[in-house]
């Protein structure tokens, strides 16, 4: 039976956390651009190591714009940015203005759900990435497990895109967000992190729109869309060849 200071000295190291506050579990992570968000993630940031699944009202509401500033980031340390069967291909022009290097930008086509879970945990696996964003149409708890634990062994940011019908279903991911417009703005509800989730709503106010004289200004509202000839092309695989 443990002793009164041994639970205190279990606490202070923060190998557990008490409902209500959140984990002091020093994990790798990156600042995600928005003090009030950075506030309620353990850590201050997009943690590294775990799962991390975005639940948008709405395909295009503004997601990847929540992701834009630590996106920046990686590219720019020269870190592949991965992202497996996005629903749309992603919109050149508003990825730069948001500061990704495109050049190191991967978007892998996948021909089913089962393909996607393959190439996500494949692209965690690698240690080539700093980020894997993924859109599987369908995920059971069992590969769920799996992708957490490819996680777990990555130094990669581990997004996963999913319905917010999924938020009724449980998950092994250590951190769990609704997101939605709110007058415009995105609104970031968290439903699942180390230390219990947060009942209000974060407001995360839009990009500023960026002046380019090659371009007219963009307003970064989301960037999973069309892209432009004219702009520079992420690089696309098909899924058997990123590990082939």
């Amino acid at each position: 039976m443990p002793s009164i200071t041994a639970l205190a000295d279990i606490l202070h190291h923060g190998l557990v956390w008490r409902v209500g506050e959140l984990s002091r579990v020093e994990l790798p992570r990156i600042r995600s651009g928005f003090p009030t968000l950075d506030a309620e993630l353990p850590g201050g940031g997009w943690p590294a190591g775990v799962l991390t699944e975005l639940l948008p009202e709405n395909i295009g509401i503004g997601e990847v714009r929540a992701l834009g500033p630590a996106l920046s980031q990686l590219s720019k340390q020269g870190r592949w940015i991965a992202w497996i069967a996005p629903p749309y291909l992603p919109y050149a022009p508003a990825l730069e203005a948001a500061g990704i290097d495109l050049t190191r930008v991967m978007i892998v086509k996948t021909k089913s759900a089962q393909e996607s879970l393959w190439a996500i945990e494949q692209a965690l696996q690698s240690g080539a990435c700093g980020a894997v964003l993924g859109w599987p149409d369908k995920a059971s708890f069992a590969q769920l497990r799996r992708l957490q634990i490819a996680a777990e062994g990555s130094p990669a940011l581990a997004f996963l895109f999913r319905s917010p019908l999924a938020a009724r279903e449980s998950s092994p991911a250590a951190l769990r967000l609704h997101l939605q417009s709110i007058k415009g703005e995105l609104a970031v509800r968290i439903l699942k992190r180390r230390g219990g989730p947060l009942a209000r709503p974060i407001l995360l106010k839009p990009a500023p729109a960026v002046e380019n004289p090659q371009r007219p200004s963009l307003q970064i509202d989301h960037a999973v869309d069309r892209c432009l000839s004219s702009a520079p092309a992420p690089r696309i695989l098909p899924a058997r060849l990123v590990h082939g």
